[in-house]
């Protein structure tokens, strides 16, 4: 392998992965671990919902019924069996498993609709998912739902500190690694120009399945570290809400960065920490969701581009669109 041909990019992650490691020792309160273990899950959720928006341009409302799945079948895996490694093994292969045709099945049902339709149509199969879950609570629990065992190996916080960690860097430079692939090019091309990408020759629609499915497996293993982080799940994690917030973090961070989406979720999560925080220092923070939506305005209006797609643009005179047709250039 040659070092000279690594992007200098590619150095500085290493450096900020590497930074990272040594922050549990340095950052010793549970209280912050826990949300930096979020951001680490909001991240690898808001990347999935990246490859569909940002690098294929499919718009979707229904992404949380893969976290959900994720979330669920890791749960009910530990909650039936003894709270063991191979429990955990099993849920983490149900989930990543029953996501991959699910999500097979909506893109072979689904994607040949218009964007509007697509998104439509998956916010209600996602509607679907979550009334399932309401009701059938001899299996979810329903609104209740029900707390769990971990194995002893991940119960402390430093421990799922790492593993979520450990997961983000390989799913961040995994997904790089096909964006930046032929295949990855088509799907910018798809984005760009779907009518001529067809045109080249490409198959459409089994591009953009394949990209459904890898990013439902990604968010469906978001799901199975979140339930891990909070060992209880109940049908909030089928919530519309965490759709619109993963749409949020993916925005703010920049649409088609892979890198925006994880400071997207990082703001995000450091927002709503903070902002409920300071309910008891005056009155208008007990309204905190209105600052929240305040502080998303101003970023939209000075990052139009999102966070990091503002800064290229600023620092390397280029867009993110700009770069998209590059790539279908090459592409054709």
């Amino acid at each position: 392998m040659n070092l000279r041909s690594i992007e200098r990019s590619t150095w500085i992650y290493i450096a900020i992965a590497l930074l990272l490691f040594i922050v549990p020792f340095i950052v010793t309160g549970r209280s912050m671990q826990f949300i930096l273990i979020q951001i680490f899950i909001f991240g690898i959720f808001a990347m999935s919902y990246d490859l569909l928006l940002g690098f294929t341009g499919i718009i979707s409302f229904g992404h949380v019924m893969f976290f959900g799945i994720g979330a669920y079948s890791t749960a009910i895996s530990l909650d039936r069996f003894d709270s063991t490694i191979p429990a955990l093994l099993l849920g983490v292969v149900l989930a990543l498993v029953i996501a991959a045709i699910v999500s097979f099945i909506v893109g072979i049902l689904t994607l040949r609709l218009k964007s509007h339709f697509y998104a439509m149509l998956t916010l209600a199969l996602a509607g679907l998912f979550l009334v399932a879950a309401e009701k059938w609570r001899s299996l979810s629990g329903g609104n209740d739902g029900f707390t769990f065992r971990l194995p002893e190996l991940i119960r402390d916080s430093q421990s799922q500190y790492f593993l979520c960690l450990v997961s983000l860097i390989f799913i961040f430079f995994g997904l790089r690694r096909l964006t930046k692939s032929p295949f990855g090019k088509v799907l910018m091309s798809i984005r760009e120009n779907e009518q001529r990408t067809e045109s080249l020759g490409y198959t459409v629609l089994h591009y953009k399945v394949i990209a459904s499915v890898v990013s439902g497996v990604i968010a469906s293993f978001a799901g199975v570290l979140y339930i891990i982080s909070l060992r209880f799940v109940n049908t909030s994690v089928f919530a519309t809400d965490l759709t619109i917030d993963v749409l949020l973090m993916t925005i703010i961070g920049g649409v088609g960065t892979l890198i925006g989406p994880i400071i997207g979720a990082g703001l995000v999560e450091f927002a709503h920490h903070w902002l409920s925080g300071l309910s008891d220092v005056h009155w208008i923070f007990e309204r905190w969701i209105i600052l929240y939506g305040t502080v998303y305005i101003l970023v939209v209006i000075f990052f139009p581009l999102g966070i990091v797609g503002t800064i290229q643009a600023k620092l390397f005179g280029r867009t993110v669109t700009k770069g998209l047709k590059d790539n279908k250039s090459k592409v054709s």
